[in-house]
């Protein structure tokens, strides 16, 4: 066994359940990427569809692509059990043997230098440990609009991480809000998460952010109760549901979150319990009200540069 500090072997691991409609267009967009992943895990949560067929047909042709089948639990389940299926393919592979990993979704369209480039900004910046592009839908007549994700987090739908950076984190949270909570947790641990709105990094996502599952307004009510279970303030989350009215759907999607949130507060729904956790993203949420998110988050960066420490595994070949 070799071994190297560092290089440009990464590894994509995909949940996916009923995606035939969608699959081609991203397993063909994962392929034609300049630097192809050193393995593509691709694990079906129990599809219903074509997607295993589909599946099965890109395996056959190529090598670097590997199936895990799960049974069927009856239904789709975002969050919790989108998490849950990522791990049945993370389990089937040594992290060590990669310097990268991404969880990537099955409905999505990258554009071809999307994985190089973000290879390439890590390698720049030692302390970035999470990263992506942005996500851009088509809207009437084709028009790509914004889903409007903060540069301070990598985007759920492609979350591609440094793998130190994955571990030192203690990986995904297996809870609606995994998305947000890993986010925050690099930054309190001293690595930089990041996400860019350049025209090579913008991803088209097949359908809009939270539709997947009964409609984008159940998703809205789904963020809004992972928000809590975040431990988001009540003044920041207010914020940010009076901005998300702006956006489409307009003003239902962003009252959806803040109903969302009440509902959980009213019930005292539990909430995300690691130590110091709520506090830190309490602090940062406050000092993003008043300076505004990119200063803040600036600043953070900043001030945790002190405490990170480089990782000192080396990457098995």
């Amino acid at each position: 066994m070799s071994v190297s500090t560092g290089g440009r072997r990464y590894v994509l691991i995909t949940p996916c359940r009923d995606e035939a409609e969608f699959a081609r267009r991203t397993l063909d967009s994962v392929i034609a990427q300049s630097v192809r992943p050193a393995l593509w895990v691709i694990v079906d949560d129990g599809s219903r569809d074509a997607t295993p067929a589909i599946l099965a047909e890109y395996a056959a042709r190529f090598d670097f692509i590997r199936v895990v089948r799960r049974e069927d639990r009856g239904r789709r389940s975002v969050g919790p059990g989108v998490v849950d299926a990522f791990y049945a393919g993370y389990r089937t592979i040594d992290p060590r043997r990669f310097d990268y990993l991404c969880k990537l979704d099955l409905d999505l369209e990258l554009p071809a230098r999307y994985f190089e480039l973000l290879m390439l900004r890590m390698e720049a910046e030692p302390r970035m440990g999470t990263c992506s592009g942005k996500l851009y839908y088509r809207g009437p007549g084709g028009r790509l609009t914004s889903e409007y994700i903060g540069d301070e987090m990598s985007i759920g739908p492609t979350k591609f991480y440094r793998t130190a950076c994955f571990e030192d984190v203690g990986g995904f949270v297996r809870e609606v809000m995994w998305d947000g909570i890993d986010c925050h947790r690099c930054r309190m641990l001293g690595w930089i998460a990041r996400s860019w709105d350049d025209p090579d990094l913008r991803v088209i996502h097949l359908r809009p952010m939270g539709s997947s599952d009964k409609g984008i307004l159940t998703g809205r009510l789904r963020h809004g109760r992972g928000q809590y279970y975040m431990g988001t303030g009540l003044a920041y989350m207010t914020a940010s549901s009076l901005y998300r009215m702006l956006r489409p759907p307009l003003v239902i999607g962003g009252l959806a979150m803040w109903l969302g949130y009440a509902s959980s507060l009213i019930r005292r729904a539990p909430r995300y319990a690691q130590p110091g956790f709520r506090a830190f993203l309490r602090r940062y949420q406050w000092d993003c009200l008043v300076r505004g998110k990119a200063a803040a988050t600036r600043q953070l960066d900043e001030r945790q540069a002190m405490i990170w420490r480089p990782p000192t595994g080396l990457v098995a070949r």
